[in-house]
């Protein structure tokens, strides 16, 4: 079944109050997905500097790695329960994320400049308080609470997925060619961390997106190639889109205002949300992409 939210401030006056409006936008939707939840959060970005979030399996024993690997890279590092932010030179980031990649009971969550992502099993509300969602700032983000039908209930496998730099997808849905997509997206050099078929959908974006296509194109794209039901909310650095597949059987509802452009799975994640009275609220259409961009 599963929950979606996601929110793009136009308002730059509104970007303080990003992590707690997304926060409430998620735990409304609890009952769609108690298993698992996530957020991703596209915060300032700082020129030549880029973030890597990083999970850890033993939070504990991993804190002495974490903080070496932070002096061995000249990076900064801020913890936050079983994740952890590390902000390095952009330069430096592929060979910090080779030695992440080496440590058994580290994962790398997400890289880029300006997202993080933060994800874990458990309630919607307790992922929040854990990770101090309602404090963070940005200018947009999405969300996911999950309902697992088709793997286990892991870390690795709830949502977002980020599978390219500073690009996440969260899905409400089943794919019902993932598998042969996933053998063409690894002769293409996409490497995968899990079975989900909501990895796949994100990878099938990263690989269009590195041709040089738009999201909105890239999401254009994805009708001609996936097959099965879908509801998709990805950002970017500076984008946010939604796609619904030609049947559209999964629930959606958008809001706009001349402050920013809200989904929800549905209207009540939204009814917090200031001035949501006054906003254009309508169901997206099957197979029409939409798509913001700063």
């Amino acid at each position: 079944m599963c929950g979606i939210v996601g929110l793009f401030l136009k308002d730059r006056t509104l970007e303080p109050e990003l992590g707690g409006l997304l926060s409430d936008m998620l735990v409304t939707m609890t009952d769609r997905g108690p298993d698992s939840a996530g957020i991703a959060v596209y915060g300032a970005a700082e020129e030549g500097r880029a973030r890597l979030t990083v999970q850890s399996a033993a939070p504990a024993k991993d804190r002495a790695t974490l903080e070496a690997l932070a002096e061995a890279h000249d990076a900064a590092l801020s913890v936050k329960d079983t994740h952890a932010v590390l902000t390095l030179a952009a330069a430096d980031l592929p060979a910090l994320r080779r030695a992440v990649e080496a440590a058994p009971t580290l994962r790398v969550m997400s890289a880029g400049e300006a997202m993080e992502v933060y994800k874990e099993t458990g309630l919607p509300a307790d992922v929040v308080t854990r990770f101090g969602l309602r404090a963070m700032s940005g200018s947009h983000g999405i969300g996911h609470t999950r309902m697992a039908t088709e793997s286990a209930v892991t870390t690795l496998g709830a949502h977002p997925f980020s599978t390219g730099a500073d690009q996440c997808l969260v899905h409400n849905g089943s794919l019902s060619n993932h598998n042969n997509l996933r053998r063409v997206l690894i002769r293409e050099g996409i490497r995968f961390e899990t079975e989900n078929d909501s990895e796949v959908a994100a990878a099938y974006l990263t690989a269009r997106l590195a041709e040089g296509r738009n999201l909105g194109e890239a999401l254009d794209g994805a009708l001609a190639d996936l097959d099965g039901f879908y509801t998709f909310v990805v950002g970017t650095k500076s984008g946010f889109g939604v796609l619904r597949d030609p049947v559209a059987c999964k629930p959606a509802v958008m809001a706009e205002t001349d402050r920013y452009v809200a989904f929800g799975s549905e209207y009540r994640a939204l009814v917090g949300l200031p001035g949501i009275d006054l906003a254009r609220v309508w169901e997206p259409e099957p197979a029409t992409v939409y798509f913001w961009e700063r």
